[in-house]
């Protein structure tokens, strides 16, 4: 949308001209140990080094003086996003099938649910209808939560550059903090919510299923070692590839280990199956007891496990990396004792 002085064109017109891109999106997950979850709103940028102090302005311009004045492009975004929620829903419903069970399980996964999945789209769709009847009200609502996000109060800059770049752009730096409200409007506030943990089923218009079962392991006792990625390789690459994929037919089997939350999910893609691929996953366990490997199998789970863990990362994808780490409390040293743990997996 636009500003007072600018239209939303003029506004796209000149990020694209100054910058690499801006970007605003939501973050949430889990923090092992700790039940509140991890949650910010992260705006991203990059921009070319004579270019920071444009780069920082418009980041202010995008947070603070964007208007929410225009009705018709407001409806023109829930309308997008209403119609891209529903091709997910057809086209990846394994990502759907994986938020609700996580929205089940603890509260960054709720969180996440209704700003992503199902409860997003319900969300929209009573929001489309909302936009005609009560354009005022969601005006105001918009101008209140975007006082209610903006604070320096725990405003958090990640800058990646050469030493020459981080030393002359600290004046853009202090500028930016200066410009956000020194306080938010809202207190702090924890919520202790989750979906209700029952069996479920959604309904879509396709032939294939996206069939989904996850637990947490960390409420089972387990302890975290690397071991755990290699394992969940070597079962996505082999019992499930062999027994979902290549003998029940679908597109894709697999699993995923969420190590913030405990989280383990088993999730399958274009699915011809679903009690069938639910009998997979009840297998797994038995899969592993029984598992006899060779030292050629178990180096190529190891490689591959160490290939995902540091996988090869541009200076802005490392900065990221970094900052990611850095809110959720993973240490460069914990970061060594896992990579220990993986290549010494048994």
């Amino acid at each position: 949308m636009g500003t007072k002085d600018l239209t939303f064109v003029q506004l796209n017109q000149l990020i694209g001209r100054k910058t690499g891109g801006i970007s605003v999106y939501p973050f949430t997950s889990s923090i092992r140990g700790k039940e509140d979850p991890c949650s910010h709103i992260i705006v991203r940028g990059k921009s070319m080094a004579g270019r920071a102090d444009d780069l920082f302005n418009l980041i202010n311009c995008v947070l603070q003086e964007v208007q929410f004045t225009d009705q018709q492009r407001f409806k023109q975004f829930v309308s997008q996003s209403k119609a891209r929620m529903e091709n997910r829903l057809r086209g990846g419903g394994h990502g759907i099938a994986a938020a609700r069970m996580d929205a089940k399980l603890n509260v960054a996964g709720w969180i996440s649910e209704q700003m992503g999945g199902v409860s997003y789209l319900e969300f929209l769709q009573a929001l489309e209808e909302k936009v005609d009847n009560d354009w005022a009200g969601i005006s105001s609502s918009l101008e209140e939560i975007r006082k209610s996000l903006l604070s320096k109060e725990g405003c958090l800059v990640n800058m990646t550059a050469d030493g020459k770049t981080l030393s002359n752009t600290g004046k853009s730096v202090g500028k930016f903090l200066d410009l956000l409200p020194s306080k938010s409007l809202v207190e702090r506030a924890s919520w202790n919510v989750r979906l209700p943990s029952n069996n479920e089923a959604i309904v879509i218009p396709t032939q294939v299923n996206y069939v989904g079962k996850a637990a947490n392991l960390y409420d089972r006792g387990y302890q975290l070692s690397g071991s755990a990625y290699v394992i969940s390789k070597h079962i996505s690459n082999t019992w499930l590839w062999d027994r979902v994929r290549v003998s029940g037919g679908a597109y894709g089997g697999f699993c995923n280990f969420d190590t913030h939350s405990g989280v383990f999910t088993f999730l399958s893609y274009r699915d011809p199956n679903l009690l069938k691929t639910i009998d997979i996953y009840d297998g797994t366990g038995d899969f592993l007891r029984e598992l006899k490997m060779d030292d050629d199998t178990l180096t190529k789970a190891i490689i591959g496990t160490i290939g995902d863990v540091d996988a090869y990362q541009l200076p802005d994808a490392k900065g990221y990396s970094s900052l990611v780490r850095y809110l959720l409390g993973i240490t460069e040293e914990e970061r060594q004792r896992r990579r220990e743990e993986i290549l010494s997996t048994r």
